[in-house]
């Protein structure tokens, strides 16, 4: 290009008798130029690079992530303090030896074929959610009895204990705010028909320590739903759990929005719409379902409250969807910019809610060491039901005789279907539970009769592929050393479909 313009320089001087000062202008006009044409082939390179580099981070970020199986979290991460802990194992902060990155890393206990598929499962799961608003699986390993989770680190810690930091504002528009942003990611999730199945406070967390972005995470006892195969489960926290969990009746993606509706209650109030003294009656309560707003919501709009009943409605047909409380009218009253009459919301009861909660994974602890020391202690021994000098009064104060808490229902159910008997008992020490049919033991048959129990006192029989047969008066009988108790109720085949 140089060359070109000094050879036209020439020929303008050779055939016009133009002295080269003259054509400076000409010489001044060809170097802007170049540096015009040079600075934009260089921004040209630049985009298309940057353009690349986005794109194949965002590649990387939506990849399915696929479990390794040739090497340990270890060959390619420092594995340094642990974050916390749960049911299924622990999780530690994790640093990238090469690239220095950091992300937590969910180490899962459980070494059973059951507890391994588990695991494989919510691994499997979160392939489908790549979303802003729900934590990201960035990688996998399963090497010799060990899977860990590689997870996308989000440094905030739970919203809940963000709130009743002294230098936080509390108001009814940052809760919008916050539930605006679950529904957010529960309403993708909901898109590829999978359900959370434990919303809770302790699963919503904060990206930073200083902004208000929230992310979804803990997806264990999440399932992918299938219209053709209805699914029904026994899981969940009893405090947010929806009715339909606990009477084992079919789950569907409306069953994640009463969670909701209990973290919206909290968010607002402080307390708990659903908490009793125990799981039991916590259970006992969400089956009842009998929602009341009290002095705490006094300075809470109606549209709130409206929100949440919306949300806690007993009857799942008649909840909110993800996409029906995002256009609820508190939702879309949180978009206005006239915000600056939005009153502080006291912290006094949600620093309250926060110290029980904590309280109870404390006593459920001290719980268990009570009751394995009561079981160490011998059969017929006077101390174990008369306090002794120096026994613990307490102790002896908590023993008594199991009560039904839920009792049995009568059911109809056709031939060939499936029937489930609930009951909810609480007592201590933990009573021995036996099913009995016509004042016979029933007992259980892999294929017909089952008998399920979970740790809050829920005990539920489930008969299937119910025959004529099966109609007659079924018993739980719970006993333990302070006396026994009994419920019953009848179950009727019927030969035909119900409607």
């Amino acid at each position: 290009m140089i060359w070109m313009y000094l050879c036209v320089c020439v020929c303008v001087c050779v055939h016009t008798s133009t002295t080269p000062l003259l054509l400076l202008p000409l010489h001044a006009l060809f170097l802007l130029t170049s540096i015009s044409l040079l600075i934009l082939f260089a921004e040209v390179i630049l985009w298309w690079k940057l353009s690349w580099r986005a794109g194949k981070l965002l590649e990387l970020q939506l990849m399915d992530v696929k479990i390794e199986t040739t090497s340990k979290v270890t060959d390619h991460y420092d594995v340094l303090e642990k974050l916390g802990s749960g049911k299924f194992g622990a999780v530690h902060r994790l640093s990238h030896k090469t690239t220095g990155q950091v992300c937590a890393g969910k180490f899962y206990k459980g070494r059973g074929a059951k507890q391994r598929a588990a695991a494989r499962k919510e691994i499997e799961l979160m392939n489908f959610l790549h979303h802003p608003r729900l934590v990201r699986c960035l990688a996998a390993y399963e090497y010799s009895a060990e899977i860990v989770m590689v997870l996308e680190y989000v440094a905030g810690g739970e919203l809940f204990e963000r709130i009743v930091d002294e230098n936080f504002e509390h108001t009814e528009v940052n809760s919008a705010h916050y539930m605006q942003q679950i529904l957010q990611g529960l309403q993708f999730m909901h898109q590829q028909d999978i359900v959370h199945l434990d919303l809770k406070p302790e699963n919503i967390v904060c990206m930073d320590r200083s902004g208000t972005d929230i992310k979804i995470i803990d997806f264990g006892l999440a399932r992918k739903l299938d219209p053709s195969c209805p699914l029904s489960v026994m899981q969940g926290t009893p405090e947010f759990v929806a009715p339909e969990v606990i009477n084992f009746e079919p789950v569907s993606l409306t069953t994640d929005m009463w969670s909701v509706g209990v973290i919206c209650y909290i968010l607002l109030s402080g307390e708990s719409p659903f908490q009793g003294d125990s799981d039991a009656e916590s259970l006992a309560l969400v089956t009842e379902a009998q929602l009341e707003f009290d002095e705490s919501f006094e300075d809470i709009s109606e549209e709130a409250k409206d929100f949440i009943s919306s949300l806690l409605e007993k009857d799942r047909r008649h909840r909110l969807s993800c996409e029906k409380a995002l256009q609820h009218e508190w939702m879309v009253a949180f978009s206005s910019p006239d915000t600056g009459t939005t009153k502080t919301l006291s912290k006094h009861k949600m620093k309250k809610f926060l110290a029980r909660q904590k309280w109870k994974k404390t006593g459920k602890a001290l719980q268990a060491l009570k009751r394995m020391a009561l079981s160490s202690k011998h059969e017929g021994s006077e101390a174990f039901n008369s306090p002794s000098p120096g026994k613990d009064v307490q102790e002896v104060k908590d023993q008594h005789a199991p009560v039904f808490i839920q009792s049995l229902s009568d059911q109809t159910a056709a031939r060939g279907s499936t029937a489930q008997l609930t009951c909810i008992i609480t007592g201590f020490p933990d009573p021995e539970v036996s099913w009995l049919r016509g004042g016979a033991v029933l007992e259980e048959h892999p294929s017909h009769v089952k008998k399920e129990r979970r740790g809050n006192g829920l005990y539920t029989l489930l008969i299937e592929k119910l025959e004529l047969q099966d109609s007659g008066e079924y018993t739980c009988k719970a006993t333990n050393s302070h006396g026994e108790a009994l419920c019953s109720a009848r179950l009727t085949v019927s030969d035909g479909d119900l409607h």
